[in-house]
């Protein structure tokens, strides 16, 4: 899954900040939220026609797409499945136009990362709200963590695809002690063999657990204070090189010692030597998420697909093959199962991914994990002044 993390830049600003009441969210209406009576209306009288087409990212889904070719025998509901988005901005781009003019996309369902682009979808009026009553999946199997997200209170335009952690990841070969801390990527004896992400709210994030800091309520002051953090490591030379993508090969090499890492790079790599942890200081959780954009034409049948990704037996197999953190719990004992009647290889992968911390996070994990800081429009310029500028050498 290294290909998928890599097409992403800033993540996670612009965060939906307010708490679901009554069903209602800031971003569309006169009065700046969605009423369950506007959802009744999206959806009265829309039916289904027996087809989705589906906008996704490369390495979703299995290579040959056995997920969708169950999902539609058991429906009958064809899926015309697409890697057409490569990076968010980039994405946005292209359907803005087409949304604005209330015109088709092309799409019924895509998947959104929970940043930048994710909000503005929302609060331009470009996606569709959510019939709850048509993801009885959604309600009996998704984690609470997938119910509570700051981003879409109330899960109003989205739900989960998939999750992903930011941590640390070390290489035994040449590092001695434990990794628990994220002091130990400020520490001067690794010096020059410590990997850092560019991503500025990757980034800003680090620095604020360092400081003692939950970056989802964090203040200008935090940022600035975490930024010198974050400089001060950098003048020192304890960084070697701040990472869009490569500090896998990095790690695994030796080129680094200890870096920050996305779980699911890690989780796919065969050298045992290669770890992860998420610090006690505080990790990060983000999330790719599905969502109807306005002016699909086939809501009424993506919908259910997107419920029937929820029960665990249809979740399982895309799980096994993305590696990443799914949102439906019931999943592990689906893949225990499997494991119980397995055999050689095949058994010894199975209970590994059913065994990992990686995929299936611990009680402990989720209460150091913390996801990005809302921003307004105004807080994000600065924001982006603070950190951006670090792996620049400003």
């Amino acid at each position: 899954m290294t290909t998928r993390r890599g097409f992403l830049g800033a993540v996670g600003a612009l965060a939906g900040a307010a708490a679901l009441s009554g069903c209602s969210i800031p971003g569309r209406g006169g009065n700046g939220v969605v009423t369950q009576a506007m959802i009744d209306k999206y959806w009265r009288g829309r039916v289904g026609k027996g087809h989705v087409n589906w906008a996704n990212w490369p390495g979703y889904m299995e290579d040959d797409h056995s997920t969708i070719k169950q999902f539609s025998k058991e429906t009958g509901i064809s899926v015309t499945y697409k890697e057409a988005i490569q990076e968010a901005a980039d994405w946005f781009g292209k359907i803005q136009a087409p949304l604005a003019a209330n015109q088709s996309i092309g799409f019924d369902l895509m998947v959104v990362t929970n940043g930048i682009q994710f909000t503005e979808l929302v609060e331009l009026g470009y996606l569709a709200p959510l019939d709850h009553k048509r993801l009885p999946n959604f309600a009996k199997y998704a984690s609470d963590k997938a119910k509570q997200r700051s981003y879409d209170p109330g899960n109003v335009f989205s739900v989960p695809y998939m999750s992903g952690l930011t941590g640390i990841a070390y290489n035994t070969k040449y590092v001695k002690e434990p990794i628990t801390s994220i002091h130990q990527l400020f520490d001067p004896k690794y010096k020059g063999k410590v990997g850092m992400m560019s991503d500025s709210q990757e980034l800003g994030n680090f620095g604020m657990f360092a400081n003692g800091v939950d970056p989802e309520k964090s203040t200008e002051a935090d940022w600035k204070r975490a930024g010198d953090l974050l400089r001060g490591q950098r003048d020192k030379g304890i960084v070697r090189k701040y990472y869009e993508q490569g500090y896998i090969d990095a790690v695994t090499k030796g080129d680094v010692w200890l870096t920050m890492a996305w779980s699911g790079d890690v989780y796919t790599l065969s050298s045992p030597d290669v770890k992860f942890v998420v610090p006690k200081e505080g990790g990060t959780i983000w999330s790719d998420c599905m969502m109807l954009p306005k002016t699909a034409a086939n809501p009424v049948d993506a919908i259910r697909l997107m419920d029937w990704l929820y029960a665990p037996q249809n979740n399982a197999p895309l799980t096994e093959f993305i590696n990443y953190v799914t949102p439906v719990p019931g999943v592990q004992d689906v893949i225990k199962k499997e494991a119980a009647a397995a055999s050689g290889k095949d058994k010894a992968d199975l209970d590994r991914l059913a065994s990992s911390p990686l995929i299936f996070p611990t009680a402990e994990d989720y209460a150091k994990l913390r996801t990005y800081r809302p921003l307004t429009n105004d807080e994000l310029p600065r924001y982006q002044k603070v950190f951006q500028t670090i792996p620049q050498g400003a």
